[in-house]
């Protein structure tokens, strides 16, 4: 049966692009947040307790607390985003809440974002780039200076080889790479041959003989810390990883004091533990040319963030159609 609301309200709880948020006002009765400041825990426990439907980012944190105190109006949790991290899906599931994301519309721009990193460290691209942006004196080409190590021919270990996994693979053997991946389940025989891609049932066994480690694995409880100081250790002292996923998959600690000792070349990171606040020590392996660190650029399109808006208005307007949300998550699905 169709939802008796003709306009829901929806609390938006960041600034979206233009024409996703002119497209919400016209659909719904939408309280936007134009001045894009992160709502706070009491101000988002207001939006519970009176919105038809919140739409919420990876930077909100939507969980038991929060989802406890919303009222019997809310319905739906539309969060502008693939990873669901944020959200409590058990609480909201037993409140009868339904939560929808965005999957597969950033897919492209994530693993663009990963192989420029897989270009950026072993290449140096960083380095050589700041020696003419911030004034330091170039004496010129030399035959030894601003080394970096080759990438065509090196092996890369996919961990996750979901949609982004797939992508970055495919852009990889563009670059010559070989390419290896450990996943939960083994893809198709179809897709391995496209890719000319190697399975490792073993994690362990895999980042011990890789030249790059790409990251782009959800966030779970399964993989929190996935790679861990024992997991790092395993990996060659020459090999570099890359992390466009979530910080919290990599033992960020751990992560830098190899880093530091030389027991790992370096790393490409775009996400990080304590999101926003970045480790220090990272910053100063940053400033001494150890690693590369972006402000969780991966998904910044245009093009993507209109695709999730336009997604979250589909799956709002499916649930108030009295349809099943195409973009359903549950708990069984992680």
């Amino acid at each position: 049966m169709p939802n008796p609301i003709k306009k829901p309200l929806v609390i938006v709880t960041r600034k979206l692009p233009e024409v996703v948020e002119t497209r919400m006002r016209e659909l719904f009765d939408a309280r936007l947040n134009l001045e894009d400041k992160p709502m706070t825990q009491a101000e988002l426990a207001d939006a519970v307790k009176t919105a038809h439907v919140l739409v919420p980012t990876v930077t909100d944190r939507i969980d038991r607390s929060l989802i406890s105190q919303a009222g019997p109006q809310l319905k739906l949790i539309a969060n502008f985003g693939t990873g669901v991290d944020n959200v409590d899906l058990d609480t909201a599931r037993v409140r009868g809440i339904i939560v929808t994301n965005t999957p597969g519309v950033l897919t492209e721009d994530t693993a663009d974002m990963t192989m420029a990193l897989i270009l950026a460290v072993p290449r140096r691209l960083v380095e050589g780039s700041a020696v003419l942006s911030v004034g330091k004196e170039w004496a010129g080409w030399s035959p030894t200076w601003m080394l970096g190590h080759r990438i065509y021919g090196k092996r890369l270990g996919i961990v996750g080889m979901g949609r982004i996994g797939e992508a970055v693979a495919r852009r990889a053997r563009a670059f010559g790479l070989q390419v290896h991946y450990h996943n939960r389940r083994r893809v198709s025989p179809q897709t391995e041959e496209a890719l000319e891609a190697t399975y490792w049932e073993s994690l362990d066994q895999m980042l011990a003989r890789m030249d790059i480690i790409s990251v782009n694995c959800p966030h779970t409880p399964a993989t929190f810390h996935l790679l861990s100081a024992r997991h790092l250790k395993l990996m060659r002292r020459d090999a570099y990883i890359v992390n466009t996923a979530r910080g919290e998959v990599i033992d960020e600690n751990a992560l830098i004091r190899m880093i530091e000792a030389g027991e790992i070349a370096g790393a490409g990171l775009d996400v990080f533990e304590q999101e926003p606040a970045v480790n220090p020590k990272l910053l100063r392996l940053a400033r001494a040319g150890r690693v590369v660190l972006l402000p969780h650029m991966g998904s910044a399109t245009l093009e993507g963030r209109v695709d999730m808006g336009t997604k979250v208005i589909i799956n709002i307007q499916a649930f108030m159609d009295g349809h099943r949300p195409p973009d359903r998550v549950l708990p069984s699905m992680l």
